[in-house]
């Protein structure tokens, strides 16, 4: 299927409300199409939709009219530069990019991360760029509402078991 014909298989998704729909198609043609700026941007709009700054702001952060709350709310996600190179989804050099500005974020992120990893890293190969993945330890400890789910299966299992139990001792009586 064309570009073209997705493209309007997507605004009929959306006149129709069929955002999930809409996403998974611009998501395909960004994949197939990383270069294209404006898929990008039209990815940001259904972000917005859903009200997910994060998202929205990963798919604009390559655009120079972006939302400061967006870009904020995708590096707090995407913490690391690596994780935000894997977020980004571009393949092949930055002079590929539309624009100027778009470049420069490219050039700033992967420099970013070269300097982290202390090599040298590249889009089109991610095994580069991979073992950036911090796991952030849990420190929070246990929340009230965890104990209360973890206590609320605890019975649960316990009272089929007891159920079970009940039902072998009467096949014997």
């Amino acid at each position: 299927m064309s570009q073209l014909n997705t493209l309007a298989r997507v605004d009929a998704d959306l006149a129709a409300g069929r955002v999930p729909m809409a996403r998974q198609r611009l998501r395909g043609l960004v994949s197939s199409f990383p270069h294209d700026l404006t898929l990008r941007r039209r990815l940001a709009e259904v972000y917005r939709l859903y009200g997910d700054a994060a998202e929205a702001g990963r798919w604009m952060y390559l655009e120079e009219d972006r939302s400061a709350e967006e870009i904020t709310a995708f590096e707090a996600r995407y913490r690391s530069p690596g994780w935000r190179m894997k977020a980004l989804a571009w393949r092949g050099p930055e002079t590929l990019a539309a624009t100027a500005f778009a470049k420069e974020q490219l050039v700033a992120v992967r420099t970013a991360c070269a300097e982290q990893l202390g090599r040298p890293v590249d889009w089109d190969d991610p095994a580069s760029y991979e073992g950036d993945e911090e796991v952030e330890p849990d420190t929070g400890g246990w929340t009230f509402r965890g104990v209360v789910m973890g206590g609320g299966c605890l019975v649960g299992v316990v009272g089929h078991v007891w159920l079970w139990v009940l039902g072998v001792m009467s096949l014997f009586e």
